[in-house]
């Protein structure tokens, strides 16, 4: 068997390596005639250039025949033309000049005709024992009329020297036919009239035998259309190949030879029936051990090798399990990881983007209190306060992303929050789209923040519709849901417990996997340049993570996306929207204020305004230096406004310290972010936050109710609204039995 297998291989072999030999003589063949054809093209264009010098020419002398003696004389420094000929109007050829043999002048005249007069720019003349490329260039004496006063032709002789360095760069035979005719070739003279032979019975040289050498070749027509046609022949010799095929056919008999005897002791050494299923086993067990899974397990028969063999396999379809679902819990760690980092390094950014807003917008609004209306500097200064709004809004949508905005959490019923938005999702959906909502009539509660969960739903609309541009449908349902073992395996890093799930679907174009691993980060975005800030998913993705919640998507480029959003779901009663008082804010009297700020430009921002409404001011660059400054004031200080965040000390360690030495002293935290630090205390009835950038306005409304216990509610930011506590972003701080939100 083993021996018949080596002959057929053998023979197979064989076989395809000459079907290679054959392309690869073709496909060199092939490169020749492109070099030649490059070759020719760029003689040609010399050519042209040629005849258009010598038309211009002969037609100033008014097509005088003394023109081609003179031409020829010296033909421009050109050493490809080395035929120069003049014809009149007829065909008649007037004066000729050649430098490489004679050309008969009834065969030139022949060739001219044949060439179509004045209507053929390019042409292969033959002389009869030359082949010449030339070009045609009509001439006239009155070029305003068009009327054509003769003709001229350059042309060039293709010799065996220039055969020969094509054949020799390319390790080939190359030949020119002029009809049946080979007129040059690399060849020896005394086989050319056997090439000839060959290649008259045959429409192109597939294959031809000269001399016992089998020759491979390629031919193509330079001038189609005419007869007779000067073709172009390059062949190649499969001698070295064959030679290569003969070596590596001893080697592959030598080999069959040496299997066959392998074989034959290999018949006799096997003796035992359990050794191939064994044998299979240990494979599968070194496949596994590697890692690979899908190596076939022979389990025929009913012995104790086919029962182990049995056992093995569900072992290693329990471990395959396991495994895929270690390298998605790892995928979702790694995500989460990433998306840990990035938050870390935009709450960082918008810490210090806030500081430089909050100089921005405090000195801005100083300057337009000092300006009319009517001012030039007015109108700009309202474009520097507008464009610090933006950066503000965008700042926000940051610290939402790394679940740092501080939110406003209350218990609610997710349907009726979709029910009063329906109005305004119908106005966002397109005609084209088909909108449908599924609310589940049994929804439980879930706590958080009515303003950021509307933002969500309407993220989630707004990039449906953007997904969908020729139209589709649009769902939004709720639903109770259960997280069990068996949910988590398809959901991983759910935790287990009871949500309420809001689902978004759309039948748009979907995403691919590289796209759907990055959607929740910042500033990326899908869109064109100048259509979105990239910051929509990655509020949504904030907001929830900060609700305790969980997001899952599922999307295929061309099958829409489904996005998933998991709630706690809560046992409380649903709260309906509390109504705050607004008192007036009390003039200062004089009350001393302590800042402790580390940027200079906020500190001192600070200090201006309370200074303007005549409060007293200490301000310290740190906390240790606000200590300093205390022990030296050695007066009592009313108010400590201090940023939470700090080189050294924190502000709510600098507000412990001030407390022991004032008990009575208010505190006023100042932040760009909610950021609490290991140990950031403070009393239960909880210090009043001013979310940076802040007015003017803003920072005296915060001092003089912390100062007085005043509810203040600042008036067209919603969207700087803060509550009072920092020991955890989903309760309201009290002060003396009533909230205060700023």
């Amino acid at each position: 068997m083993i021996a018949g297998l080596t002959c057929a291989t053998l023979l197979v072999l064989h076989r395809r390596a000459e079907i290679e030999i054959k392309d690869q003589v073709k496909d060199e063949t092939g490169n020749v005639i492109l070099t030649f054809q490059v070759m020719q093209q760029q003689h040609q264009i010399s050519l042209n250039h040629t005849a258009d010098l010598l038309a211009t020419l002969a037609s100033m002398r008014n097509g005088d025949v003394t023109t081609i003696n003179d031409a020829g004389e010296d033909p421009w420094g050109s050493s490809d033309c080395d035929l120069l000929a003049l014809a009149d109007p007829s065909g008649h050829i007037l004066a000729m000049h050649s430098t490489a043999g004679e050309f008969p002048i009834a065969v030139a005249e022949v060739m001219l005709r044949r060439s179509g007069h004045a209507r053929q720019s390019s042409a292969w003349w033959y002389s009869g024992a030359r082949l010449y490329q030339v070009a045609i260039q009509p001439f006239y004496n009155d070029p305003s009329n068009k009327i054509v006063s003769g003709v001229v032709i350059a042309g060039r002789g293709i010799g065996a020297q220039e055969l020969n360095d094509l054949a020799r760069i390319s390790s080939t035979q190359v030949a020119l036919r002029y009809g049946d005719n080979i007129v040059a070739s690399t060849i020896p003279a005394l086989k050319q009239a056997e090439l000839a032979d060959q290649l008259r019975d045959q429409a192109a040289p597939e294959q031809v035998q000269i001399d016992d050498e089998r020759y491979w070749g390629s031919l193509k027509v330079l001038t189609p259309g005419l007869n007779p046609p000067v073709s172009l022949i390059v062949m190649k010799s499969d001698r070295e190949a064959m030679a290569s095929l003969v070596q590596l056919n001893h080697m592959l008999l030598g080999l069959g030879l040496l299997a066959v005897f392998a074989a034959g002791v290999l018949v006799f050494a096997i003796c035992d029936t359990f050794t191939r299923p064994l044998g299979n086993l240990l494979g599968g067990v070194d496949a596994l051990e590697k890692g690979d899974f899908e190596y076939r397990l022979g389990a025929r028969g009913s012995d104790e090798v086919a029962q182990l063999t049995r056992a093995f396999g569900r072992m290693r379809s329990t471990l395959q399990a396991n495994e895929a679902q270690r390298q998605r819990l790892e995928e979702h760690l790694r995500r989460s990881q990433k998306m840990e980092a990035i938050g870390r390094l935009a709450g960082g950014v918008a810490h210090d983007f806030n500081n430089l807003l909050t100089v921005i917008k405090g000195h801005t609004g100083m300057m337009l209190e000092q300006l009319q209306p009517g001012e030039t500097l007015y109108s700009s200064g309202r474009q520097i306060e507008q464009a610090a709004d933006r950066a503000a809004s965008l700042t926000r949508q940051l610290l939402a992303f790394c679940r740092m905005q501080v939110l406003q959490p209350k218990v609610l019923n997710v349907n009726g929050l979709i029910s009063d938005m329906a109005k305004m999702l119908t106005r966002l959906v397109r005609a084209d789209i088909h909108f449908s909502f599924h609310p589940d009539d049994s929804l439980g509660r879930v706590k958080a923040d009515l303003g950021q969960l509307e933002q969500v739903i309407l993220n989630f609309t707004v990039n449906a519709v953007d997904a969908m541009p020729n139209g589709g449908t649009l769902r939004i349902e709720t639903q109770n849901v259960t997280v069990d073992g068996g949910v988590a395996r398809n959901r991983p890093g759910v935790p287990l417990g009871s949500y309420v799930m809001l689902a978004v679907t759309d039948t748009g174009c979907g995403m691919d996997a590289q796209t759907k691993a990055r959607i929740f980060e910042p500033f990326f975005t899908t869109k064109e340049l100048g259509k979105g800030t990239g910051l929509g998913l990655a509020t949504v993705y904030g907001v929830i993570k900060q609700s305790g919640g969980w997001i899952w998507v599922e999307s295929e480029p061309g099958k829409g996306s489904r996005f998933e959003v998991y709630l706690p779901r809560v046992m409380d009663a649903e709260e309906t929207g509390n109504t705050v008082a607004k008192t007036a804010v009390a003039a200062a009297r004089g009350q001393t204020v302590m800042i402790a700020e580390d940027e200079d430009g906020v500190r001192d921002l600070a200090s201006n305004f309370l200074k303007s409404a005549g409060y007293k001011v200490l301000s310290a660059s740190s906390g240790g230096e606000a200590l300093e400054c205390a022990r030296r004031w050695g007066k009592p200080i009313d108010l400590l406004l201090t940023d939470m965040v700090m080189p050294q000390m924190r502000g709510s360690e600098l507000a412990r310290k001030l407390t022991r030495l004032y008990p009575d002293i208010k505190i006023v935290y100042m932040s760009g972010y909610h950021d609490r630090g290991e140990g950031d205390e403070q009393p239960e009835e909880g210090p009043v936050l001013l979310q940076k950038p802040f007015s003017r306005d803003n920072l005296l409304s915060v001092v003089a109710q912390a100062l007085e216990g005043a509810i203040v509610e600042e008036q067209g930011a919603p969207a700087m609204r803060a509550i009072a506590t920092l020991k955890s972003p989903r309760r309201l701080g009290r002060r003396n039995g009533r909230r205060m939100v700023v």
